[in-house]
């Protein structure tokens, strides 16, 4: 694990650049400039960016989000989320045609195509989870009761990150939904990082690839799973966690995985 002050030292040693985009890229309110600046270095040196978020809608309303927060579309050819590879899953059918869906109706674009196929939980074949209802937001034992009687059904959740920072806001995400459906007996699919079929999407195995994220869980986790290199930007969704770079070992070792490269924030 290298301490690493700048990607330019490193980056002749890859292909593709697997970059996640909440909490690298941006903070849910604004870019880092740092982390554009470093994209746009890789663009100018002919290499190749995927951008792979766990978000729960499909990829073209990411690439709308994030070209409303003035990011250049040069540097969006190929963007991946978790609710894409999800999306494509529910349309073929793949967990039966009625769906439950669990989350705020912004998350609607996920299943527009087979709208008329939303229904209640009673009447479902599976739960789709793509986030928390904004009335209960903070309130996991809200879905505990909700769910109880539903752990027969199969839940879906298409973000599998625990929380997420909005500027200096945490906020639940679908993943802490589905960890609790898990822990009342249920059984999840989940769509996104650190999963392998989402990688599928992203590089083919004869690409020499860095994965940079800030997620130990699903970022560098993932970056295991496929064992590739990874780049680990630390005040992200962890900053909490680490007071002193001397905190990074303990807290590797507490997440069970491990890292080439570490960085404060993503810098050229």
């Amino acid at each position: 694990m290298r301490d690493l002050n700048h990607l330019s030292e490193i980056f002749n040693l890859y292909d593709t650049f697997v970059i996640d985009l909440w909490g690298v890229m941006h903070n849910g309110i604004s870019l880092n400039p740092k982390a554009i600046r470093a994209a746009e270095n890789l663009t100018k040196n002919s290499k190749k960016i995927v951008f792979l978020s766990n978000a729960p809608r499909p990829s073209s309303k990411v690439v709308e989000f994030l070209t409303k927060m003035k990011m250049n579309k040069k540097l969006l050819t190929k963007v991946v989320t978790s609710g894409e590879a999800a999306m494509h899953a529910i349309n073929q059918q793949k967990f039966g045609k009625k769906f439950y869906h669990l989350g705020p109706s912004r998350d609607q674009s996920i299943f527009e195509k087979v709208l008329e196929n939303k229904t209640s939980l009673n009447e479902c074949d599976f739960i789709l989870c793509t986030g928390l209802f904004d009335q209960y937001e903070n309130d996991l034992n809200y879905y505990k009761n909700l769910l109880q009687d539903y752990t027969s059904k199969k839940l879906v959740c298409t973000n599998p990150d625990l929380i997420v920072h909005r500027g200096n806001y945490e906020e639940l995400c679908a993943g802490s939904v589905a960890n609790t459906f898990e822990n009342i007996g249920g059984q999840v699919i989940y769509y996104g990082k650190p999963y392998k079929e989402i990688y599928e999407m992203c590089f083919s195995l004869q690409e020499k690839v860095l994965a940079i994220g800030d997620n130990l869980r699903t970022d560098i986790k993932g970056a295991n799973n496929l064992n590739i290199d990874s780049l680990f930007i630390y005040n992200g969704v962890h900053k909490n966690e680490i007071k002193k770079k001397e905190d990074l070992t303990a807290l590797l070792k507490k997440y069970n995985v491990k890292t080439s490269f570490f960085q404060k924030e993503l810098e050229w």
